[in-house]
């Protein structure tokens, strides 16, 4: 069965794009720690981050860090934190977290967003995208 990231890159289900590229898709967490909590994941759907060969894993990181740079130009922030777990969702996924502290790592404080905030994040992130 489809991941829910499938889905949303398959456009069966929506999902608040940041970013796209062949192999790659970045899009706003729905339940996010902090404001601007983005993740990155690969199209190709593979549970595990290690199972991914070399070059595919390279790529993430590579798109990972072209959204990391353009996220913190558009959202205030002591740093990007990097995080992968993966048991929630079983398709490979790096998270990015705009960081104010380290409670902001922590996946148990969560940010309300409405959908405009949504909406002005995705326009403030594309517009720092190189």
């Amino acid at each position: 069965m489809a991941s829910i990231f499938t889905k949303i890159i398959n456009r069966e289900i929506p999902g608040h794009i940041v970013h796209e590229d062949d192999r790659h898709i970045a899009i706003l967490d729905i339940n996010p720690n902090t404001k601007g909590h983005t993740l990155c994941i690969p199209k190709e759907e593979v549970d595990r981050i290690f199972d991914l060969s070399e070059e595919a894993y390279l790529d993430l990181m590579a798109f990972s860090r072209t959204v990391a740079i353009a996220l913190e130009k558009a959202v205030p922030c002591e740093r990007i934190g990097v995080s992968v777990i993966g048991l929630e969702v079983p398709h490979v996924h790096v998270h990015l977290l705009p960081l104010q502290s380290m409670e902001d790592a922590r996946f148990i404080n969560k940010a309300s967003l409405t959908s405009d905030d949504f909406k002005q994040l995705i326009q403030d992130i594309k517009a720092h995208l190189a």
